[in-house]
Parts: C-alpha cells; structure tokens; sequence
C-alpha cells in the first residue's frame, strides 16, 4: 500500500496546527487543528496573508517574494520558538512554532510548511504559578530585587507591564539603587528572554573605543584594529542592549545611536555597509537628561526615543521599611560565604542602619553587612560593629548627628528630632511606640534632658510626655 497517496488524511489527523504558504506568505492549505487554533474556517484562511495571525515571531519584509518577503526564506528553516499569534476574536494564543522551506527536485523555493503547537494552558499555568509564588513570597523577590514597600510594589508592577511591550526604557534612579537589575528583570520577563542581554557602560569608554565597543570595527578601521570586530548591537541582536549611563554618551556618538534606533541598521567603524540589527533599548542612568538637554549636552530627539517608557528606581531613603528584608537577605549571603555563625542584628545596629539615609542606596548597605562580617566573630552584629561613618557622620532627616556613638545617642537624637514625640521616633526606626518607650527606660534616658537642647521657639509636635 502506498500511503503517500494518503497525505491529506495523515495532514489532517495531526494535532498540532499546520499551515502551507506561498513564496509571497499567501496561505495555500490549513489542517483543521490549524483551524481551531485559530478560531479561522479553512476558506476563510486559504487566500489571505500569514500576517492575518499577527504572529509575534515572524520576521516579514514584505517587499516581493521569497527572500524578500520573510527571513525563512533566507535561512531556509527556523528554530522551535515560543510565540503569540491573535485569533480570529482577537484572543491572544500562546504556540511554538517551527517552519521548513519547500523546494522543487531543482532547487526552487515554492513555499514553506509551517507547524504551530498550543500551549496557552501551560503559559497559564505557569502565569498561575507566578502569582503563587509573588502571592506567598515563594521567591526570592522580583528577579532577585528584593522590596515590600509601596514604591517597590509599584516597580515590580510596572516591571510587569512593560516586560511585554517592545517600547524603549530608560531606567532613572540614584547610583546604587540596582538599576542593572531593573533591566535584567525586563528582559527576563519579556518576548526576548531567550535572547542575549547585553551590558554597555557608556561612561567607561572614551569616544572612539565607545563607538567601536557599540558598533563595531572592520580591519584596518584604525591604527591597532587588526581584524574585524562585531560590536554590542550585534552581539544583542534578538535580545536586549543596556546601555548604563547614557547620559555620558559624547553628542557624535549620540547621532549615530538616534540613527540606529531609527533604522535598525549599524554600520561598523571604518565601513560603510549597513547591518540590520533586531534589539531592545534599555538606557539607564543617574543624572537629569532634560538638565543635560538645556545645558546642550544631550539630543532632545534622542531622549524622546529611549524615554519611551520611563521606571525610576526608588532610593533607599524612600523605601526604609524595605531595610530588614534586605539586611536579612545580606546577612544570609555573607553567613554562606564566611562560614560564620552571626545570628542578626541586634536592636541597636538595626536602629543605626534605619536612621541613616544612605546616600550610596543599596550598595552601601550591602558593604555595611559586609563590614559588620569582618569585625563581628560571631553572635549578634552590634551598633559598634557598623562602619564608623554610620555612627559618626550619620544623618537623621536633615538633622546632622556627629556625635552619635551608641543605640542611647541615637535614640536621644531621634527624640530631639522630632520633639519628644515618642510615635515619630518609632515610625522613623520602624519599631512600636512600646519599643521606644522600653529603650527610653533601658538606657536610664531623662526626657528633661532631652527637651534641653530644644529651642523653646520650636513649632515641632508637642511632645508626648509634656501632655497633662
């Protein structure tokens, strides 16, 4: 029996869905499967362009046929991939997709067979399994930032829904806030997570290498260039480029940068062949673009294209209740690493490290840590095994404190502070008002002594034990 001859049957039992194309991306045959992934009859399919699906993972050119229509035609077939493709209710399915080329005995191109598996139920489930996770703190944070605090919950969120889009980023915030990180957990959340991540740092690189670095070089482009070199955007291509402080960029190369993300074309320094590159933008830096702009330093139409979609790291000082969680995933790290046995840290040093407004954010803490490590051999981290800048030189609010060098200084600090009232104190160490009244108590402090220092002429809230 030859079962060739039974193709249309064996074509159409199969599960997955099948799509036959032209050279032009014309749809020529669909299965039935095909049909139900696609909420599409089969006479409303046959006769219309692929593009009718929206498909997420196609690379169309449109501009003839074969080659010039679509990439597979160029390469011949494609790689399993996860996409999305839109029915006909505009429901959004989630399928891998895989495609071949068709060929003659002689070589010619007449098509492409296309094979698209549904997998909407296990992209739900694992959407279901995320939100478990985020839900019960199953994970450790948001792709490793860690936050509880409103401004945190509204990055994670906003994280989220930009992951999805393809929209340039351009991620603000103070140096240490974790910036990188930020990027890291967009691309990881997004189309492109399969793809490279690839990392700039534009304030490293002079102008020349920094062009060289992005773009690329081919031989003999300058002295020292001995053979070609591929640059970061093709490096990035399918994925993501960060460029960390793009505010540093010199305006010549800011041109070429405008041009590419224009174009999606690179051409390598010393060539002037165009490479079409496919990559995501996300900029990050810590300095106020529109200043730059008025002060002429930076492209008004460049920052309109990366600022897309703005996320602003918040600084450690606008999320303090976020402190002991991070303090806490430090001290697990550094107690792996170091072997020793440290148990925490104890009311004093967490009191020292809430009341001090960390101008190096979240790397500064994590030195902190590190430093406590060093000088404490065991036990509980005490205030006196802090850095001594954060006993002598840290500040509360606005209110220097020079003298600060025990739990009890502190404490008396934070009350001249905010006038003897014993809830501003505690909201400020994060602790109760109970607490603050038992560390009043422990260290023998006399409020008299306290209300001293005052100005008499103060307009700060009345201080609790002055009330009758």
């Amino acid at each position: 029996m030859d079962i060739a001859k039974h193709w249309e049957r064996i074509f159409d039992s199969l599960q997955d869905g099948i799509l036959i194309v032209d050279t032009c991306g014309v749809i020529r045959a669909a299965n039935p499967s095909a049909e139900r992934l696609t909420g599409y009859g089969r006479d409303q399919l046959i006769g219309q362009s692929c593009r009718i699906l929206n498909c997420t993972g196609c690379k169309v050119i449109g501009k003839g046929k074969g080659k010039d229509y679509c990439k597979l035609f160029s390469v011949g077939r494609s790689k399993v991939k996860q996409c999305e493709i839109f029915s006909r209710d505009n429901r959004r399915v989630h399928i891998l997709k895989s495609a071949v080329v068709l060929e003659t005995p002689e070589g010619e191109m007449i098509g492409a067979v296309e094979t698209l598996t549904d997998m909407t139920a296990v992209v739900n489930k694992q959407q279901e399994i995320e939100a478990l996770r985020k839900t019960f703190r199953l994970d450790d944070g948001v792709h490793g930032i860690l936050g509880q605090s409103p401004p945190m919950e509204e990055l994670f969120w906003l994280i989220e829904s930009v992951a999805g889009s393809e929209a340039p980023v351009l991620i603000q915030g103070q140096s240490g806030t974790g910036k990188e990180l930020v990027a890291r957990a967009v691309h990881q959340s997004g189309l492109r997570r399969e793809g490279p991540f690839v990392k700039v740092n534009c304030a490293a690189l002079n102008e020349s290498l920094l062009e060289s670095e992005l773009f690329g070089h081919v031989r003999g482009a300058y002295t020292g260039a001995d053979r070609d070199r591929v640059g970061r955007f093709e490096a990035a291509h399918g994925g993501t480029i960060f460029l960390d402080e793009i505010g540093d960029i010199p305006t010549s190369t800011q041109v070429k940068l405008l041009r590419v993300l224009e174009e999606k074309e690179i051409e390598r320094v010393g060539d002037h062949r165009p490479v079409p590159v496919d990559v995501r933008i996300i900029s990050a830096t810590n300095r106020n673009l529109e200043q730059l702009i008025g002060q002429g330093q930076f492209r008004e139409d460049l920052f309109f294209r990366i600022n897309v979609f703005p996320l602003h790291c918040p600084a450690l000082v606008e999320r303090r209740d976020d402190i002991p969680l991070l303090v806490n995933a430090f001290i697990q790290q550094y107690r792996a690493r170091s072997g020793k046995k440290i148990l925490g840290l104890s009311p004093d040093a967490m009191a020292v490290l809430t009341a001090y407004d960390w101008p190096g954010n979240v790397r500064e803490l994590r030195n902190a840590i590190e430093y406590a490590f060093v000088l404490c051999a065991g036990g509980w981290i005490e205030a006196g095994h802090m850095p001594p800048r954060l006993a002598m030189g840290h500040t509360v609010g606005a209110v220097a404190c020079p003298d600060v060098t025990s739990g009890r200084d502190l404490l008396i600090a934070l009350l001249r502070k905010h006038g003897g009232n014993r809830s501003a104190v505690a909201r400020s160490l994060g602790v109760s008002r109970v607490t603050v009244w038992k560390r009043i108590k422990k260290y023998g402090i006399q409020l008299p002594e306290v209300m001293e220092r005052i100005p008499s002429d103060s307009h700060g809230p009345e201080p609790a034990f002055r009330r009758k």
